[in-house]
């Protein structure tokens, strides 16, 4: 399941560098979550960081991406092999000059 935050947000800022995923970002109004990059942070914590730090409770389970433990699992995965794949080609164009 993705994480959603709803228009209850104060734009506290707190959120959004708890994210593992960097799935979150400040949206038009109100900071908003990428659902093809939260995996609610399984992976990496055992809760969801944005929901532990967030001061007013505005960030519940997005309806629309319902997702099991697995998938976002699946997702993790993804993701890390993403940031791998950026990390070594940001590596070869500074190696390259």
């Amino acid at each position: 399941m993705a994480l959603m935050i709803t228009d209850e947000c104060i734009n506290c800022d707190v959120c959004e560098p708890e994210c593992p995923n960097e799935a979150i970002y400040l949206g038009k109004e109100i900071y908003e979550i990428d659902p093809k990059r939260c995996t609610e942070c399984v992976g990496h914590f055992d809760e969801p960081q944005c929901v532990q730090v967030c001061p007013v409770a505005c960030i519940p389970v997005n309806p629309q991406f319902v997702e099991d433990r697995e998938t976002l699992m699946q997702k993790f995965r993804r993701l890390q092999v993403e940031a791998q794949q950026a990390q070594a080609e940001a590596a070869a164009r500074k190696a390259a000059g």
